[in-house]
């Protein structure tokens, strides 16, 4: 999947600037794709130039004008054109893992702390995920929302985002257990000996 993909998902919803992409890129397209605000200001551009979304000025009193952005009929026509694409398979590139796999050979206090601060992390982002998708349902329970409540695509990749937090959350708690009771007991193994 390119940027110019998930930037035109993103504004299907809605005419939005390129500081109110950023932030919805940060609340809820972060689950499933990375982007900093210049790489959305520049796709912004290119997708206007290729007619994938409109632009128009918005003049302002009391704050400097603004550009926001919807998605054109060729936009919509070109996220067709992808979702008939075969997605391909995720891949895991992350650092833990790579001090998790030398941990047998490495202080394993340094990989236990980052696995503690990352858990942290991962429940603080869980937190934002249940508030989000609340915010999505409205007054609606999660089960009448999905059944029949719009807009879907959001808040089906925000409860993927939400699960994908708490499997890590578990994993980096267990982990983090499970190296110090094993760096407790060789302590113990070597104070007895």
């Amino acid at each position: 999947m390119a940027l110019r993909h998930a930037v035109l998902a993103a504004l299907l919803d809605g005419e939005y600037s390129g500081y109110q992409l950023a932030k919805i890129f940060d609340l809820s397209v972060s689950n499933f794709w990375h982007a900093v605000p210049q790489q959305l200001y520049s796709e912004l551009s290119k997708l206007e130039t290729e007619g994938l979304i409109s632009g128009r000025q918005v003049i302002q009193r009391d704050r400097p004008n603004k550009r926001v952005y919807t998605v054109t009929q060729a936009g919509i026509d070109e996220l067709e054109r992808f979702a008939a694409t075969p997605a391909k398979p995720g891949i895991i590139r992350e650092n833990l893992l790579v001090m998790v796999q030398a941990v047998d050979h490495i202080s394993a206090d340094a990989v236990i702390g980052q696995l503690e601060d990352r858990a942290l992390a991962s429940a603080a982002k869980v937190e934002i995920f249940e508030r989000t998708l609340e915010h999505l349902r409205g007054g609606l329970d999660e089960e009448t929302f999905l059944q029949s409540a719009t807009p879907i695509g959001p808040y089906l990749t925000c409860l993927r985002g939400r699960r994908f937090e708490q499997e890590n959350y578990e994993w980096f708690k267990s982990t983090a257990r499970l190296l110090r009771a094993r760096a407790g007991a060789h302590a113990e193994g070597n104070g007895s000996s």
